[in-house]
């Protein structure tokens, strides 16, 4: 059992709303906090993009885009999802990431997550989004979760198969999470 709510921050990576990403990232932390307390933060990539593109400089920054940026850098677990844009991801879901300090992410697990229009670009997930929170020696989790246009329906989740995915997804990380609330838990009783 968790003794807190665990900080989970969530970014969708769309460039508008509603989208089949923000759903994905819906349906996910719901189930996540199905199994057990969470405390959410969403960052809607749509909703800061104009004010993100400001500044290379956090700081510079809006003050919503720092508290979104902050909710990141402190979280317990990242979930991130992206939609597909022409094989990758957007430059804007990079540069937020950009401004994201290299060291906060360091052991974090991210559970990882993406739409695309057809199958042909499920890899964006092993060949694009774990090499990035490699970067920041995050803890990816093995298993992610990728969607396509056919799986929804008025951007809600249809399909058996996805809903699957994500209930094995959350089922794999709990493990990882508990264990890490235990070692946290040691580390204070130590001080």
């Amino acid at each position: 059992m968790m003794s807190r709510p665990l900080k989970v921050t969530a970014v969708s990576g769309s460039y508008k709303l509603p989208s089949r990403t923000a759903a994905l990232v819906q349906a996910i932390t719901q189930k996540l906090g199905q199994q057990i307390p969470i405390d959410l933060h969403v960052v809607e990539l749509s909703e800061i993009a104009g004010s993100l593109v400001a500044s290379y400089d956090p700081k510079a920054l809006p003050i919503n885009v720092q508290q979104d940026i902050q909710a990141i850098e402190t979280a317990d677990l990242l979930v991130v999802a992206t939609p597909v844009y022409r094989a990758s991801y957007g430059g804007l879901f990079k540069h937020l990431f950009d401004l994201v300090n290299l060291e906060a992410l360091i052991d974090v697990p991210v559970l990882l997550a993406a739409t695309g229009g057809t199958e042909r670009h499920a890899l964006i997930i092993d060949h694009e989004l774990r090499p990035l929170f490699s970067f920041f020696q995050a803890v990816t989790l093995p298993i992610g979760v990728y969607a396509v246009e056919a799986d929804f329906e008025n951007y809600q989740i249809k399909s058996e198969a996805v809903k699957a995915r994500i209930d094995l997804a959350v089922e794999r990380a709990l493990p990882l999470l508990k264990h890490r609330e235990l070692l946290s838990q040691e580390k204070l009783l130590a001080i």
